[in-house]
Order: C-alpha cells, then structure tokens, then sequence
C-alpha cells in the first residue's frame, strides 16, 4: 500500500494537481469520494507571488485532511527553498516539486518538465528543498524531454539518492504534452531501479486501466487528473474495482446534484461573486458531461450556463436540470 514518509494511505489513489481545478473545494470532493490525498495547485516559488491573489487561493487550506500537500513551481534551489519552508511554516505536510508541467509558459522559463534537461540543477534543487524542510519532499516528473531523451530513470535515481519520498511520472515525454497515449515501460523501469515509492500518472481515465498500470508498471500508486473532471466518484469506483474485481453503479441522481450543487457553490465561496460565476462555468460542463440523468441538448445548456454571471442565477438553472423529481 501506498506510503509517503511517514504518512500510510488506505489506498493507491492520489488526486493530480491541475492549475485552476484542484482547489480547496474540488480537493475536499475527491477525498470524500475515495482519493487517498489530494494535491493543490502548483504555487510559484518567487517570494514576491506568495501573496498574490491569485496565489492566495493556492496555499495550504488547514481545514483539508491530512496530509496537507502543496506543490511548488520554479527554477531556482534557493527560492524553491525557501518557498517550501514558508509553506511549511503555514502547514504544509508534503511538498511536492514540479518537473512534469509542459505548459509553454511553465516552459519558457525554464520550470517545470524542462527541468528534466539539466540534472544538475535538479539535484541542487532536491537537495536544497530536502535539507530545508523535515516534511515528506515528492517529485512530478514527465519519461523525459522528448522520444529521444527519455532520462526519468537518471532523475528517479537523482531523487533516491538526495532523500525524496516518492515520484510521480506522467507517461509522456514534455514534448508530447497531452498527445497520443501515455507510454507505461518508462515508469516500469523506474520502478525497478529505485526502491522509493513511484506512483504511475497518465490516461488513466477507468478502474480497468488503473488496475492494468499498477500490475503493468508494479506501482506504488495511481495519479489521476483529468478523468475525474466533472466526474469525483472515479475515485469510489476504482478503488472498488481494485479490491474486488467487480464495477460499482456510478452516482444516483440524487448523489450527482448534490455533488454538482456542493461544487458550485463552493466555488462561488472561494472566488467571490465575479471570479466565482465564470470559474463555475467550466466544471458545469464536465458535470453536464457525466450526468446520470437523461439530459437532452448539451451545447444549448452549457452555452445558457456560461451566459449566468450572478451565483444565485447558476445555482437555480442546476436545480431546475438535475433536482431529482
């Protein structure tokens, strides 16, 4: 079973962190759906963004379950140092280090999955966050830069050896970003040169595939991300899949609205009445494409629901479409 430091988890099941859609809100869903722990949102590491905004609704929620895991973004040891120890200091539990975003603005400066291409200064970055803090340290990592520069081997061996707990590897390379399918050998291989626990990521989008990439790859763990857009009971689903071999019904009508509802509003609570309404927009329409109910002309209602700028306008169009009867 699944464990970090010094934190054993019920089961493999860990929740990706995804810019814009693993807040506080969504993050508590998905534990009460199965997830193991969950991950929020990368934060920068430049000390001057620590109280942005935008930030703000990025660092550690003391009310989410423990353990408490914060994933930081940057390129240079000393910031990302210093990053990890102020998260700490405000209650972060494990910190986790991106290298696997292949966004082009993560990118072009040189964060995230390019990190892949100077070792070096991966394992400066590992050391200096691990001797910073006395939490569990994880890495997100991509198979390498591209087809030709497959080194998640290198970098997994890198991590053993300056002290991390754990490494997540997307199965794509960064050049790659979210095209064609997920590659599974790559993480295999980690997973037999280092004995620190690898948890497998990448299309993983049903309890059938996820039961296929753990006894492929012999993994630790399971990283799901975009399959549980819209839909959270991914979670309750595979993991009874895993240990029982047989599918669960998925959500009631009953258990959709409310979840659906619960979201919304949450998300309404957390941005405020402007950033709210227009957050809300895009999880409507991931939940529109998961509804148990028989709901006809999905682009008509999605676009109707994207034209709502006021919270209490959303809210009453979701109870008219998915209240049960």
């Amino acid at each position: 079973m699944l464990k970090i430091g010094p934190y054993q988890f019920d089961n493999p099941l860990v929740l990706a962190p995804m810019a814009g859609i693993t807040d506080a809100v969504f993050r508590e869903i998905c534990r009460q759906n199965g997830a193991a722990y969950t991950l929020a949102e990368m934060v920068a590491s430049k000390k001057e963004l620590w109280e942005s905004k935008k930030s703000s609704t990025r660092h550690v929620n003391l009310n989410d379950p423990e353990p408490r895991a914060i994933q930081l973004l940057g390129t240079n040891p000393e910031e990302l140092a210093e990053a990890a120890a102020w998260q700490v200091e405000n209650g972060a539990q494990i910190i986790d280090l991106n290298m696997g975003c292949p966004a082009k603005k993560v990118c072009s400066v040189a964060a995230g999955s390019v990190l892949m291409g100077h070792p070096d200064k991966v394992q400066e970055i590992f050391t200096q966050v691990k001797n910073m803090v006395d939490v569990p340290v994880t890495v997100k990592i991509r198979t390498g830069l591209d087809s030709e520069h497959k080194n998640a081997v290198d970098i997994a061996q890198i991590a053993e050896a300056c002290g991390l707990d754990a490494i997540t590897i997307h199965g794509r390379t960064r050049a790659e970003k979210f095209q064609g399918n997920a590659e599974y050998d790559t993480i295999k291989k980690v997973k037999q040169t280092v004995s620190i626990p690898v948890i497998a990521n990448g299309d993983i989008c049903s309890p059938e595939q996820a039961e296929f990439v753990l006894k492929y790859t012999g993994a630790d763990g399971l990283m799901i991300g975009r399959a549980t857009q819209g839909n959270p009971w991914l979670f309750r689903e595979t993991n009874h899949y895993l240990t029982t071999g047989e599918m669960l019904a998925g959500p009631t009508e009953l258990e959709f609205f409310s979840t659906l509802l619960k979201h919304i509003q949450g998300l309404h609570s957390l941005y405020g009445d402007i950033l709210g309404p227009r957050i809300a927009r895009k999880h409507f329409g991931w939940y529109l494409q998961n509804s148990p109910a028989a709901i006809e002309n999905h682009q008509a209602i999605r676009r109707q629901f994207n034209q709502l700028d006021q919270a209490q306008t959303q809210l009453d169009l979701i109870k008219q479409l998915f209240a049960p009867r």
